[in-house]
C-alpha cells in the first residue's frame, strides 16, 4: 500500500526545511511584517467594507451584478495585504537593505493567486462550488510556490491499494473527486442553460419542454459521472462487484424515488398532467400544477399553499384533471323554493340571474335550470352553468351565483322554505 514512500526521509526533509527557513532573524522579521500587514489590512477592510455594503445595497444594479460586486468586495483585504507586503519587501529587499525576502515573495504569490482565482470564478453562481474550486486551485498553487508539488504528487501516488490487476492510488482518488465535481457542475450548468432555452420555444407544448429538459439533465449527469471516473484513470470494472452490491441496497432504499422519477416521465409522455393544469386530488387538494420535478409535482392551491405530491400518486390514485381535453367546466347549484310559486317563472328567473352573476360565466352554452324533484317541503331545482377558468376558483363563482339568486328572489318575494318540526308532548295518566 505504501510503495516507494519513505516517511522518515520525508519527515527529515520537512524538519530541515522548516529549520532552515523559519529559525533565523530575517525570517522572523518577515513573519512580523506579514502579521502586521494582515492586522492593518483587516482594520482598513472593516472600515471600507461597511460603506461599500451600504452603497451596493442602495444601488439600482441588477441582483446578479450586486452579487458579483459583493464577492469582489471581499478581495479588499488580500489586496491591501499584498500591497503592504510588497511595499515593505521593496524596502527590505536586495535593492536597499539586502535582506532575504523569500517567504514574503511566497506569500505575495499566494495572495496574488487567490485574488486572480476568486476574480476568475465569479461566473460560478453556487457558493459551495465556487469555494471548492478556489481552495483546490489555491492548494495546488501553494504546493507549487513552496516547491513541493512534485514530491506531494509522488507521495500521494505511492499510497494506494491493489485491486486485482489494477491499482487505486490516493492521487487518482483526489483527481477523480475534483473531475467529478467539476464535470457535475458543468453538467448542471449546461442543463440549466438548455432548460431556459427550451422553455423559451413558443411553438412547443409545456409538457414536451419539461420532458426534454429532464432527458437532457439526466443524460448530462450520467456522461459527467462516466467521463469523470474514466478520466481519472480508474477502471470501472473495479467497481463491478462492489457496485452491484451497493446498487442492490440503494435500489431497495430508493425504490420510491425511482418509482416517482419514472412516474413523472410517464405523465409527461402521455400528457395526462402538464404544468398549468387544474387538479383535484382524492384528499380534497384543489389547485393548479406549478412545477413538475423528478420526484414530485408542485400543486398550488387557491390559498397559495404549495403541496409537493409524489409523482407516483398521480399514477396509482384517482385524480380529477379539470383542464384535460375541453377546458369548459360545468358547475351545479342546488336550491329549493316554496310550493306557492310557479316553477316556470323560477326557472326563467334563475337562468337570467345566473347570466349576469359574474363575467366568468359562459353564455355559450347558456346556464340552464331544471326542476329536479317535488320535495317534502319545497320545489327542488338544479342550476347548471359553465366556466373556462377553473384555476381562478370554484367556490367563489358558486357563491356569486347564489348571491344573485338571493337578490332576485328577494326582489320578487320568492320564499325559500326551511324544514319545520312539530313536537307533541302527551301526558301519561298514572295507573290507579
Amino acid at each position: 500500500m505504501f510503495e516507494n514512500f519513505d516517511i522518515a526521509a520525508l519527515w527529515e526533509k520537512t524538519v530541515n526545511w522548516c529549520g532552515g527557513v523559519f529559525w533565523n532573524q530575517e525570517t522572523i522579521f518577515q513573519l512580523v511584517v506579514i502579521a502586521g500587514a494582515f492586522i492593518i489590512s483587516a482594520i482598513i477592510n472593516k472600515i471600507v467594507s461597511k460603506r461599500l455594503i451600504d452603497a451596493i445595497d442602495g444601488s439600482n444594479m441588477p441582483i446578479q451584478a450586486k452579487r458579483v460586486t459583493n464577492n469582489l468586495r471581499r478581495l479588499i483585504l488580500p489586496f491591501i495585504w499584498l500591497a503592504i507586503i510588497f511595499f515593505v519587501s521593496q524596502i527590505a529587499g536586495p535593492a536597499l537593505l539586502n535582506m532575504d525576502i523569500t517567504l514574503s515573495q511566497a506569500i505575495m504569490k499566494l495572495l496574488l493567486a487567490w485574488i486572480v482565482i476568486r476574480t476568475a470564478l465569479q461566473f460560478v453562481e453556487n457558493r459551495f462550488a465556487r469555494n471548492f474550486f478556489a481552495l483546490f486551485i489555491l492548494a495546488i498553487a501553494a504546493l507549487s510556490v513552496f516547491g513541493i508539488l512534485d514530491e506531494t504528487t509522488a507521495a500521494l501516488d505511492s499510497v494506494g491499494i491493489n485491486l486485482g490487476e489494477s491499482r487505486l492510488s490516493a492521487l487518482a482518488v483526489i483527481k477523480s473527486i475534483f473531475l467529478l465535481f467539476f464535470l457535475m457542475y458543468l453538467a448542471l450548468f449546461a442543463s440549466s442553460f438548455a432548460e431556459r432555452k427550451v422553455l423559451q420555444i413558443k411553438g412547443m407544448k409545456r409538457s414536451s419542454q419539461v420532458l426534454i429538459t429532464k432527458i437532457v439533465r439526466i443524460t448530462l449527469i450520467v456522461f459527467a459521472l462516466l467521463i469523470g471516473v474514466t478520466s481519472a484513470g480508474i477502471d470501472l470494472s473495479l467497481f463491478a462487484v462492489f457496485g452491484g452490491a451497493v446498487g442492490l441496497g440503494v435500489g431497495f432504499g430508493l425504490q420510491k424515488g425511482i418509482s416517482n422519477l419514472f412516474s413523472g416521465m410517464l405523465l409527461l409522455m402521455d400528457k395526462s398532467i402538464v404544468p398549468g393544469d387544474v387538479l383535484e386530488m382524492e384528499g380534497g387538494t384543489f389547485g393548479w400544477v406549478q412545477h413538475m420535478g423528478a420526484r414530485y409535482t408542485e400543486v398550488v392551491t387557491r390559498d397559495n399553499k404549495s403541496f409537493l405530491i409524489p409523482n407516483e400518486d398521480f399514477i396509482t390514485q384517482k385524480v380529477v384533471n379539470w383542464s384535460h381535453g375541453n377546458t369548459l367546466i360545468r358547475i351545479e347549484v342546488v336550491f329549493g323554493v316554496d310550493y306557492s310559486h310557479n316553477p316556470h317563472e323560477i326557472k326563467a328567473m334563475a337562468e337570467e340571474a345566473t347570466k349576469h352573476a359574474d363575467e366568468r360565466i359562459c353564455h355559450d352554452p347558456e346556464p340552464v335550470c331544471h326542476l329536479a324533484e317535488f320535495g317534502d317541503s319545497a320545489l327542488n331545482f338544479k342550476l347548471r352553468f359553465w366556466i373556462k377558468d377553473a384555476e381562478k376558483g370554484i367556490t367563489n363563482i358558486r357563491g356569486s351565483v347564489m348571491l344573485a339568486l338571493w337578490d332576485v328572489f328577494d326582489k320578487n318575494n320568492v320564499k325559500i322554505p326551511y324544514p319545520h318540526r312539530e313536537v307533541l308532548i302527551t301526558e301519561q295518566k298514572k295507573a290507579p
